[in-house]
């Protein structure tokens, strides 16, 4: 069965053979959804969850997060912007599982995280985007993470109520006002002094990461930690 596994796949690969998300160029033995080439060439941010961080930053004065990190930096027409359309526009959900065993190895080497969050809570996405999508593009991402830091997932927690694009072009009042209720929570009971890590895509100006954090925190007790695949770099 071994054998025949092989050869179909070998079959398979000569038929459809698979390339580089990054660059095109067919893949080598060994080699998943990167080249080696693209793969080393990809911009790790190296931030963690102990020292003080740009991620931090944009959170500071807006809301009470423990800590914030990010995997990647995202830049236009880069490996990781087409990656991460690969994954969110393309049908390719396994990506996010690819970045979510990357990323949950070097948290679990930092080793601050582990058996510290309880739960991961990946960025909801509405009923009628996921329905056209068919996966939430953060799920497996999510969910290789919670398998590293010794956590649970929950996606059916944290719920949007409208099928609309933060609005991150507005200052913070308007965004809070335009987007009251934006997100809501089904239950709170389980999530009561428990730590949490809230993982999205990709931060830009951390506007979807504060209004879910501000929801997550009318929970008794809670702690909120977030996280990204990647971040645009601040200018």
């Amino acid at each position: 069965m071994y054998k025949l596994t092989n050869i179909l796949n070998a079959i398979n690969n000569i038929l459809l053979p698979r390339v580089c998300f990054g660059c095109n160029a067919h893949l080598s033995r060994g080699e998943e959804h990167l080249c080696t080439v693209c793969r080393n060439d990809l911009p790790l941010t190296e931030y963690n969850f102990n020292a003080e961080n740009p991620i931090d930053r944009i959170f500071f004065g807006r809301i009470d997060v423990k800590k914030a990190s990010s995997f990647l930096y995202f830049r236009e027409n880069s490996i990781v912007q087409r990656l991460i359309h690969h994954l969110k526009y393309r049908n390719q959900p396994q990506i996010g599982k690819f970045l979510g065993d990357w990323y949950g190895q070097v948290l679990q080497e930092d080793n601050s995280l582990v058996e510290t969050i309880d739960y991961v809570i990946p960025v909801p996405l509405h009923r009628t985007k996921l329905r056209q999508r068919g996966y939430n593009q953060v799920s497996q991402f999510a969910e290789r993470l919670a398998h590293y830091l010794r956590a649970d997932t929950i996606e059916n927690l944290l719920k949007k109520t409208a099928n609309t694009k933060t609005q991150t072009k507005k200052g913070r009042i308007g965004r809070s006002q335009g987007n009251e209720a934006l997100y809501i929570l089904e239950n709170t009971t389980l999530l009561e002094h428990k730590n949490v890590l809230l993982v999205d895509d990709v931060i830009t100006t951390g506007a979807t990461m504060e209004i879910c954090a501000e929801t997550l925190l009318q929970i008794p007790g809670i702690s909120v930690y977030v996280t990204s695949m990647a971040v645009v770099p601040l200018a």
